[in-house]
């Protein structure tokens, strides 16, 4: 009987999330939606699947299955994007750059939450959102943080929450930086590090080091890869840290949190980097990482709690915004002074 009921509301699921990822790489791929980006307008199009209460109720078991475990299959599959070559050819200069980033980032966003009274766990989604890569980093570090079944809901909701945090300001950011290039006086490479090493989402970062042209838009993806790159140690590293916070869900002793799908997510980088594959399964693969993330975004769409959503943000947005800024005015220097 419960594996009936289970494969109906998963199929219901699947069909709804898919319709909204698909509508969402459409309108991701539109001239003024691009900053926005595909994974952002899944989250939102799930959102308004809420207004038909019955379709959601009877698709929740569903639900639940697609945006945990399609999450990870999407995490795994975005690693094909993940040219370890490239990164290679950057330099130790642009890895340091970017680690000094994404650990300052998180570190500053983290606390700076917390003086402003935010909850330890959307405090640390806010922060590894800002630090690393957007929507992808909150939904690869959300797994290791551990709660009860209780609590399920109130992390889904800081989820969805520090997503539509870091993609409003890493939009806004975008502007802002494509705005004020002509007073920066950068050369294209020195404008691309730094708007690779100071937007949150992949999206953002091609945007604007595409408004420099070529030469800023290679260097604004290699200095943001760098910092996806990292998305797996700092994954594991926060998981270790966070379980030594708290105590463990069940009462008995943690053990190390170990971000298995991230072992995939590198595995899938060095497949795409060393195994020769035709540059059209190649892009099939990246397309499908996003297709089926976008089915995740849309299914935590479909389970928020909207009075919560309103209600608990406007510290943690004040929290990234101030990290954001101190961000910039960072990379600014830095790409100025070393690129």
């Amino acid at each position: 009987m419960y594996a009936k009921l289970f494969e109906r509301s998963f199929l219901y699921a699947f069909g709804i999330t898919l319709l909204c990822s698909i509508i969402g790489t459409l309108l991701g791929g539109l001239p003024y939606l691009t900053i926005i980006g595909a994974l952002v307008i899944s989250l939102i199009l799930g959102m308004m699947f809420q207004i038909s209460r019955p379709l959601i109720e009877e698709s929740k078991m569903g639900i639940g299955f697609i945006s945990n475990k399609f999450l990870r299959l999407g995490i795994i599959l975005l690693g094909f994007k993940l040219n370890l070559i490239d990164l290679a050819h950057a330099g130790v200069k642009t890895i340091l750059f970017a680690m000094f980033i994404v650990s300052g980032v998180i570190f500053l966003t983290y606390n700076i939450a917390r003086k402003f009274g935010v909850n330890k766990r959307l405090a640390i989604l806010t922060a590894s959102g800002t630090g690393i890569c957007g929507a992808a980093a909150i939904m690869g570090i959300s797994p290791q943080i551990k709660v009860s079944k209780e609590e399920e809901e109130a992390k889904h909701n800081d989820e969805v929450l520090a997503v539509a945090i870091v993609a409003i300001l890493g939009t806004v950011f975008t502007l802002i930086e494509i705005a004020i290039k002509p007073m920066l006086h950068m050369s294209p490479t020195q404008f691309g590090v730094m708007a690779g090493g100071s937007l949150h989402e992949i999206a953002h970062a091609i945007a604007t080091g595409g408004a420099g042209g070529s030469v800023s838009l290679s260097a604004a993806i290699i200095t943001k890869l760098s910092r996806v790159l990292l998305l797996a140690p700092a994954a594991l590293v926060i998981g270790f840290w966070y379980q030594k916070q708290e105590k463990p869900v069940d009462g008995s002793k943690g053990k190390l949190p170990i971000p298995w799908f991230m072992a995939g997510f590198l595995l899938a980088s060095v497949i795409g980097t060393f195994i020769p594959m035709p540059a059209g399964l190649l892009n099939g693969l990246v397309k499908l990482a996003y297709i089926v993330l976008g089915m995740a975004m849309a299914a935590l769409g479909m389970s928020v709690n909207f009075k919560v959503f309103l209600s608990s943000g406007k510290k943690a947005v004040l929290a990234s915004l101030s990290a954001s800024v101190i961000l910039l005015i960072f990379t600014i220097i830095v790409s100025k002074t070393f690129f």
